[in-house]
């Protein structure tokens, strides 16, 4: 009986592995077939960047940078979560990136930042780094000590300068109405009254959706805003910047500002301060500009 029980482990070992290696190829991230095809690139201005960063504790590996960028990393502002990139993902897809989109914690800047730099760490080749509004501060921060990241877009984003705050960037605009909609809980986290979601963050997102973004939305630490970036990414970074024209929230001549201070190339879209998702189109398009222009650069 021996022989016959050895069979019976060595059968159920073969099945179980049969099993993990299946687990694991379904959760494994597929790279992308497909090249970006050129399209219709959108009208830019083009002024000058500048230089230099410093170097950080903590690094993702290093990028061949030789090569087309094919890798989009998509980090999301306060009030929304990651599925707030869901259309620009959807876009970008069907152009043949491979786009990962973060889910920063929102409980402080050195947090999210950590959670960008895991998703970093685990994209293959050049990456075009792209932040929404809060995002741009984490970001900023990001790609200074980022070998793989070949440039960076703002979507209606902060850029702070070194060793400024995302509410320093912000008291340069003056007061805008999202600011009055805003108030902070007991245990220190910011949100957005829900009856003002839709007019003050998502104009031009259709009422419905915007009603299960305000029931959904994540609220971020009032202390985040706070803290100053220690080094900055676009100083030796290609940058673009979407303006968003309609903005509630973050004042269009604010953004315009941050976007010639950091030496952006302006993408101007007509849209609320949501343009990932009232505009996904438009907003996949400057990110799919940005990456082959890039990829012309290698």
């Amino acid at each position: 009986m021996l022989p016959k029980r050895l069979l019976c482990a060595a059968v159920l070992c073969l099945c179980f592995a049969g099993v993990s290696a299946a687990a694991l190829a379904q959760t494994a991230p597929a790279a992308p077939s497909v090249q970006p095809q050129p399209a219709e690139a959108p009208a830019v201005q083009q002024p000058a960047g500048g230089t230099g960063s410093q170097t950080p504790a903590m690094q993702p590996p290093a990028a061949t940078l030789g090569g087309p960028v094919r890798n989009i990393v998509l980090v999301h502002g306060a009030f929304v979560d990651g599925s707030s990139w869901n259309g620009v993902v959807a876009k970008l897809q069907q152009k043949g990136y491979h786009v990962s989109s973060v889910q920063n914690p929102l409980t402080s800047l050195a947090d999210d930042v950590a959670a960008t730099r895991r998703v970093l760490a685990r994209e293959n080749g050049p990456v075009l780094l792209v932040g929404h509004s809060w995002g741009g501060v984490v970001i900023t921060e990001v790609a200074a000590n980022a070998p793989n990241v070949a440039g960076l877009v703002y979507v209606a984003a902060l850029a702070p300068q070194l060793h400024e705050s995302a509410m320093d960037v912000m008291k340069a605009g003056g007061p805008m109405p999202a600011g009055q909609s805003i108030s902070k809980d007991a245990n220190g986290f910011l949100w957005i009254d829900r009856a003002r979601y839709h007019a003050d963050l998502a104009a031009d997102v259709p009422e419905t959706v915007a009603r299960v973004l305000a029931a959904a939305q994540v609220p971020i630490a009032a202390n985040a805003f706070d803290e100053p970036v220690d080094q900055v990414g676009w100083k030796d970074k290609p940058s673009w910047y979407v303006v968003t024209t309609k903005d509630r929230a973050v004042s269009p001549d604010l953004q315009k500002t941050i976007a010639g201070r950091i030496g952006a190339k302006v993408v101007p879209v007509a849209s609320s301060h949501l343009a990932p998702v009232s505009h996904a189109g438009a907003v996949a398009e400057a990110i799919d500009h940005a990456a082959r222009e890039l990829s012309r650069q290698q």
